[in-house]
């Protein structure tokens, strides 16, 4: 159902309000205060320094109130100005403080110390004005005759006139007094533009204003601009910060009436227009009308995207503002829900594209961030899965530590958090002694850690292969029982044995075909695209080996030895080398094809692609990569015939455009149907999409194609 287009009319409106403004003339700025009181304007500015709160030594002026009011001042009559009226509303706070003799005698004090308390009030008030891109401060002195000094009671105003400001800024509006007594008072007061004055044609920089309206075509957004036919303007449109200058989307200088289409996936809270007529000093009209638009907050959130950045840092990126908090959850396997870690954990309200931290001490790729906007789930990604693979059977435990050394121990599962030890009938619950074990002879990770608590994972693989060698007993046992009833019907023996054949060699199939995967670690971004290509590869039936899942390994080893034991024992299992080329890639290969030795930086201790040269090479120049190897590269970043020639001798692949040759490859000499295959593919291209995008088109980056751009706008 099409959002209705009525939250347009409320940000632009058809008919603008109507302000009907007093007009000043002339162009010296005046006071003028409340009957009784008597005030006089500084005639120059003064410095804008507040300094700090003293103490009042008895009754004294405040400010309490401010209001503004829009007026014109007019130097001629077609030829005004937009000003701010100010009005501060003045009281008598404090009183005199007890005289010593009064204190100590009970009685009146010196009449000489009398006459101040019947002397009238002075201050000097302070009004600080703030309007991109002018500041400036003004003194106003009022004095209160002593009729009118009562402690905590009004005394009156005192009436600025008046502050000029461009239109359709902000000002910013600030009162206090010399000395300081009480805290600033401040005020922030939004001018309309051209189209909600009452006398337009008085203001000079309106004449000329080109008229916007922003109305439906479809589900798309219209823009009209209704001007003469030689007109020249300037349209733009910006994406509006919080804190420093906007993001720039589009800009192009138009002439004559026009009519943009902007497309429905691009419209977005942010979003704003501003149009000025291509004069000197001309007013620019700026205008956000999607502000309030239900497609506009859902499109930011589509478009919103969670990075990692290091073990502990992160950041989300969107194009907007918005009001967010994240929290840290468990993923199991299986599907169920992610489970928050709150507590011991806390929500934290997060900021738009500024890095943020979580208290980890180590990553997990069942660890999983959530963010909330008003009590929502917007967001949910695994962040460390795609460097540290595919989700893990680990359970998590919690402990809880209180006073005395006291801690408490529980397994968070779906139906809860399951104390240890417990005689509950769930699986942790049952494995309860197991896990305890574990983790005092030091085989838990330990991810975070304070005064409060701890949280730890448990590896679950040895009891999950417990469990299935009781189940393969009883396979067993099942087949020593069909055995003795087939050898008691010798006429069907040979056919059971036939299908009892078949079902050993798909069993063998579906154990998947190993896969090493090599690449250059050109960057981080790229590393996220491996790693999420490796993850997709693991969802069928492959067992792929990467180094970026190895790193403690290839650490302890040193990339040489990893490399070698992973590609003997890929080898060994009929599978195949993968090597991804990129641009660094084709780099370091070229490099070590000119020279015959190691590149700089060969020595680095997470980069088995440059380790590998060292005995890749050989295979390929003595011919022996024919179905031990293939090789491929991801679209848009390199093209195949840019892969050097000596390693063309082997199938090269453009992903995902050619995924299923390429899990053609992979896959065993026992295929499946090329129907099957172009599931998978459909399957891995489906999980690659979001990291390619992300690489591709980084949040904050205007993507190709869009509904707004030079050429869009046509001329009615």
């Amino acid at each position: 159902m099409p959002v209705p287009w009525f939250l347009l009319s409320l940000a632009l409106g058809r008919s603008p309000m109507v302000l009907p403004l007093e007009r000043l003339v002339g162009p010296q700025d005046a006071t003028h205060c409340s009957p009784g009181l008597s005030c006089h304007l500084w005639d120059n500015d003064i410095l804008c320094l507040p300094g700090d709160i003293v103490p009042a030594l008895g009754p004294v002026l405040v400010p309490t109130h401010l209001q503004t009011e829009l007026v014109l001042r007019c130097g001629k009559e077609t030829d005004c100005d937009l000003c701010v009226r100010v009005a501060v509303h003045l009281a008598v706070h404090g009183h005199w403080e007890e005289h010593e003799d009064e204190k100590k005698f009970g009685g009146a004090a010196d009449p000489g110390l009398e006459k101040p308390r019947n002397a009238s009030l002075q201050a000097q008030v302070v009004l600080s004005f703030q309007a991109y891109p002018t500041a400036r401060c003004v003194l106003l002195e009022v004095q209160v005759p002593a009729a009118l000094v009562q402690f905590g009671q009004s005394v009156g105003s005192v009436v600025y006139d008046c502050f000029e400001a461009a239109l359709g800024s902000e000002v910013q509006i600030w009162s206090y007094t010399q000395p300081r007594y009480e805290k600033k008072l401040n005020l922030t007061q939004q001018l309309p533009d051209c189209r909600g004055l009452e006398v337009r044609n008085s203001i000079r920089s309106c004449w000329a204003l080109p008229w916007l309206n922003v109305s439906a075509d479809g589900d798309n957004a219209r823009l009209v601009l209704n001007v003469s036919e030689e007109q020249h303007f300037s349209l733009f449109l910006y994406w509006k910060q919080v804190q420093g200058p906007p993001k720039p989307w589009w800009q192009k200088n138009l002439t004559g009436p026009q009519i943009i289409t902007l497309n429905h996936t691009d419209l977005v809270p942010c979003l704003c227009i501003q149009v000025w007529p291509l004069e000197l000093d001309s007013f620019r009209t700026n205008i956000c009308p999607f502000r309030e638009d239900p497609r506009a907050h859902r499109n930011l959130w589509r478009a919103a995207r969670l990075r990692l950045l290091t073990l502990q840092s992160w950041r989300l990126e969107a194009l907007c503002p918005l009001p967010a908090e994240a929290a840290l959850c468990w993923q199991a396997p299986g599907g169920d829900p992610c489970q928050p870690l709150v507590p011991p954990l806390s929500w934290e309200n997060i900021t738009v594209n500024k890095v943020l931290e979580f208290p980890l001490l180590e990553g997990h790729p069942n660890l999983c961030v959530q963010v909330n906007s008003w009590e929502k789930l917007q967001l949910q990604e695994c962040l460390w899965a795609d460097s540290l693979g595919p989700l893990n059977d680990d359970v998590l435990l919690l402990e809880t530590r209180g006073p005395q050394n006291n801690r408490s121990l529980c397994a968070l599962e779906p139906s809860g958090c399951t104390s240890l030890p417990s005689r509950a009938s769930t699986m942790a619950a049952r494995l309860g002694e197991y896990l305890l074990q574990d983790l005092q002879s030091g085989q838990c990770l330990q991810l975070w850690n304070d005064d409060l608590g701890a949280l730890w994972a448990c590896p679950m693989d040895k009891y999950s292969h417990k469990r299935w060698a009781l189940v393969w007993l009883a396979c067993l046992l099942f087949a020593a029982a069909l055995s003795l009833f087939l050898l008691l019907r010798k006429d069907h023996a040979k056919g059971w044995l036939r299908l009892l054949k078949q079902d050993v060699h798909k069993g063998a199939a579906a154990r998947g075909r190993a896969a090493l995967l090599l690449y250059s670690a050109d960057d981080s971004s790229f590393e996220r695209l491996v790693g999420a290509l490796a993850s997709a590869l693991c969802e069928l039936p492959l067992r792929v080996a990467v180094d970026l899942w190895s790193r403690r390994e290839l650490s302890a080893q040193g990339p040489v030895a990893w490399f070698h034991a992973q590609r003997r024992q890929t080898l060994q299992e009929g599978g195949m080398v993968v090597l991804l080329f990129s641009p660094g890639a084709v780099a370091l290969c070229s490099e070590w094809l000119q020279d015959g030795v190691s590149v700089p930086g060969a020595n680095c201790p997470h980069d088995a692609f440059r380790a590998s040269l060292s005995c890749v090479l050989p295979d390929f120049l003595q011919g022996r990569a024919s179905g031990r190897y293939v090789a491929a590269c991801f679209d848009r970043l390199l093209r195949p015939d840019a892969v050097p020639a000596l390693f063309r001798t082997v199938p090269v692949f453009s992903l995902p455009s050619q995924l299923p040759d390429f899990l053609g490859a992979l896959q065993r000499p026992s295929a499946p149907r090329p129907r099957r295959l172009r599931e998978r593919a459909e399957q891995v291209s489906r999980a690659l999409q979001p990291a390619l995008e992300s690489y591709f088109h980084p949040p904050g980056t205007p993507g190709q194609g869009r509904g707004v751009g030079p050429g869009t706008g046509d001329g009615t």
